[in-house]
Formats: structure tokens, sequence, C-alpha cells
């Protein structure tokens, strides 16, 4: 199963604190903004985003049909597959993608430990 990028969403207190704290780690911001609240820090192949009051916890999150340069792949597993085949493993799901489309869907589950995975696709 291929689940395409992968990154770590990150709820922050304070953006431009935890801007400037990865930064120091040699992150540099790849996406997003101050103004909408969230980045996407990026440091060679790893990915963390840093959202300000937009949830609670931290996510895990991976991205069919992208790579970690948000640059579509040509060869992915459709978030609807990768459902089918979450349903068949007996994954609980919290949200589903609609089935009966295509293009942009998202899911989310937990892991054993409550931590919240989310396949978010984007195309």
């Amino acid at each position: 199963m291929k689940l395409g990028a992968f990154s770590i969403s990150l709820s922050v207190k304070d953006l431009k604190i935890s801007k400037e704290f990865y930064e120091n780690l040699g992150f540099h911001t790849f996406a997003g903004s101050m103004e909408q609240n969230y980045l996407i820090m990026k440091n060679g192949n790893t990915l963390i985003g840093l959202f300000q009051g937009m949830f609670e916890g931290n996510i895990l999150t991976f991205n069919p049909g992208w790579d970690e340069n948000a640059k579509n792949l040509d060869d992915f597993d459709d978030i609807r597959e990768i459902q089918k085949h979450l349903k068949i493993k007996g994954f609980p799901l919290m949200s589903e993608a609609d089935e009966k489309t295509t293009g942009p869907a998202s899911l989310m589950t937990n892991d054993p430990d409550g931590n919240l995975i989310l396949i978010d696709q984007h195309r």
C-alpha cells in the first residue's frame, strides 16, 4: 500500500516561536503562511506541519499521490483503495472517503495508542 508523503502535523501554542525553533534545527518554510496560522517546514525529505489553533493534539499525516515536495506521483494508491484495505483489516475509521467519488478525499483513524492518523489525498 502506497500512502504517499509523510509528515507530522503539530498543534503549536505559538507559531512564531515554533517556526524559529524548527528553523534553528535546519528547517525552512515550504508552504503555508503565518496569516493562515500554519506552516509546513521542510528539511531534506522531512516535513513537519505547524498548526496554531486548528486542532488539538498531533497528527500523523500521509498524502497519497504526492511526494515530499508536493509533486504529483504517477503511480499511487487512491485513498478509496487504501480505505477498502483498512476496512478489510478491521481498522476503525473515524471518518471515511466517499467511495462513490474520485479525486481529493480523506479518512481518519487512530493507532493502538490513540495517535490520530490522517490520510489526505489532494488530487
